[in-house]
């Protein structure tokens, strides 16, 4: 490998993220979940963790197809395949990092934020059946995630990016930074504000409480905040590498 380093973390954040995808089905509301319009990517944190996993993943990629080019006597056919791909791999990833990088970072933000000091508003209640029964007329318990599963979910991968990104990563240009990062943080934006309305047409609630309490008007305007705090955020990290 040309990179162990690079390889390493892309390997472990890969099995770190993966792990936790799968964990899901063994919360008590996973089956709920899954019944409802759009599964778990209703929530922009598995959304965001597809897109933080698809970047590991092409990293890795990345990191492998190098230590080929300089096979050229015993695999000339995979060293040119090599050689030409690598670069285009390599835009890919960029790309992609670019849109997973600003996205974990406001996912882990408002997820832990709100959990600490307003996890009403970022937890959905244990339904009927799910919990263990109760004469008391509280409100059910909220549904916590374990720590390990939550770890993996919404702290794992803005790390591994984050970490990517300062060692093993070049800046974005001013160009890509000034251009490029709104139009995608407005695509990514729209694009989830569209789905999660669409989704909650049908199931008649959000994935997120602070979603489902508050009206249309009010919604449009986190989606908006959530929007720019990713920018933001974006441009704060960029600024940051060395």
């Amino acid at each position: 490998m040309t990179r162990p380093e690079a390889f390493f973390l892309h390997g472990v954040a890969v099995g770190v993220m993966t792990y936790g995808f799968i964990s899901l089905r063994t919360l008590p509301m996973d089956a709920w979940i899954r019944a409802q319009k759009g599964g778990h990517f209703q929530f922009l944190t598995i959304q965001g963790l597809a897109v933080a996993w698809l970047t590991m993943v092409l990293s890795l990629g990345y990191d492998v197809l190098p230590s080929f080019a300089g096979k050229r006597d015993s695999q000339p056919a995979l060293s040119t395949w090599s050689m030409t791909h690598s670069p285009a791999l390599r835009a890919a990833k960029r790309a992609s990092l670019m849109i997973a990088l600003p996205l974990t970072f406001v996912i882990s933000a408002v997820y832990w934020s709100l959990l600490l000091f307003f996890p009403s508003l970022i937890l959905q209640r244990q339904l009927p059946g799910l919990s263990e029964p109760s004469s008391s007329s509280t409100l059910p318990a909220l549904a916590r995630i374990p720590f390990n599963i939550d770890f993996s979910l919404h702290l794992a991968p803005v790390l591994a990016l984050f970490a990517d990104f300062i060692f093993f990563e070049k800046k974005y240009t001013k160009k890509q930074v000034q251009i490029g990062s709104p139009l995608v943080v407005l695509a990514c934006g729209t694009w989830y504000a569209c789905w999660v309305e669409y989704c909650a047409s049908y199931n008649h609630t959000f994935p997120y409480p602070f979603l489902t309490e508050n009206p249309f008007n009010i919604r449009v305007g986190i989606y908006i905040f959530v929007s720019l705090l990713a920018w933001s955020c974006f441009r704060l990290m960029n600024a940051l590498h060395p």
